[in-house]
C-alpha cells in the first residue's frame, strides 16, 4: 500500500493539539484593518479550534500528523 499524501492546504492552516484537536488561526486580519476596532483586532489574535463537525475532514487530510 502507498503511503496517503499530505493535504498540504491544510498542513500549512492546522495544527494538531495534544488533546486531538486542530488549531486554526483568525480569519478577517489580512486587510481593511482600519475600520476594525483594537479590541477586536485583538480578540483575532488568539487561536481558535476547528469545529467539530470538520475535525474528521481535517483528519483524513493530514494523516500522519
Amino acid at each position: 500500500m502507498p503511503k496517503i499524501k499530505t493535504n498540504r492546504g491544510a498542513a500549512k492552516r492546522f495544527k494538531r493539539t495534544a488533546s486531538g484537536k486542530f488549531k486554526r488561526n483568525q480569519s478577517h486580519r489580512r486587510h481593511i484593518l482600519t475600520k476594525k476596532s483594537t479590541k477586536r483586532m485583538r480578540g483575532l489574535r488568539s487561536p481558535a479550534y476547528l469545529h467539530a463537525a470538520d475535525q474528521k475532514a481535517a483528519r483524513r487530510m493530514m494523516p500522519y500528523v
